[in-house]
């Protein structure tokens, strides 16, 4: 990155992404927050500068975008910010923790972050806007769809494929070669160990669908 970067959101998962952004180097603009009282606050020492509307008033070539939204289970907020402001001509810095192991001939997509303690090995592909979480693991030749969210101690195997917009949560594993479909949610602590549909929840070890939406 060569321009200063705004992130969106002064929560928790921006209070990650500022620690990883400083460790990197990079010089950060502000937050943004959509409650006007903490206008002028600081979240870790850097300035809450505005809601998001203030990004607006800089110019798309001028600055990178980095989204501060995490989430415990659905994806859809951190995909609708990142579709909003792609819409609008801005770009999204793709980050990574100078903590993180990346493999040879691993690719990550724009906007796409990769937090402290992160293991990716050689061949995996990691789309726009997908969240890879602290001390995450994702083995050779996985494939990880644009807006996934890999929770913090997450393990994947070697060939899993992540449909887009993906939940893996804290802790769960997934053997290789499985997939998971397009917006599934993977509860926390399980053992997934067959294909998993789109739209579906699987909890449990091994792992069973209990919900579809």
């Amino acid at each position: 990155m060569n321009r200063p970067v705004i992130v969106l959101g002064a929560g928790g998962h921006a209070k990650v992404l500022l620690g990883a952004l400083r460790a990197a180097g990079e010089r950060i603009l502000g937050v943004t927050d959509l409650d006007p009282s903490r206008v002028g606050q600081k979240v870790l020492g850097v300035e809450v500068i505005g809601d998001d509307r203030v990004v607006l008033g800089y110019r798309a070539d001028e600055i990178h975008l980095v989204n501060g939204l995490g989430g415990t289970g659905s994806t859809d907020k951190r995909r609708s910010v990142y579709e909003a402001f792609a819409d609008e001509g801005y770009s999204f810095a793709t980050v990574t923790h100078p903590s993180a192991v990346i493999g040879l001939d691993v690719t990550l997509g724009e906007g796409a972050q990769v937090m402290a303690g992160v293991v990716i090995q050689p061949g995996s592909r990691i789309a726009a806007n997908a969240l890879v979480n602290t001390r995450a693991s994702i083995d050779h030749d996985a494939r990880i769809g644009e807006h996934a969210h890999i929770a913090p101690g997450a393990t994947l195997s070697g060939g899993v494929r992540v449909g887009p917009g993906a939940h893996v949560g804290t802790g769960a594993s997934v053997i290789q070669a499985v997939t998971l479909g397009r917006s599934c949610l993977v509860g926390a602590g399980s053992a997934v160990i067959e294909d998993v549909p789109d739209n579906a929840t699987v909890v449990g070890v091994p792992a069973k669908v209990v919900k579809t939406r």
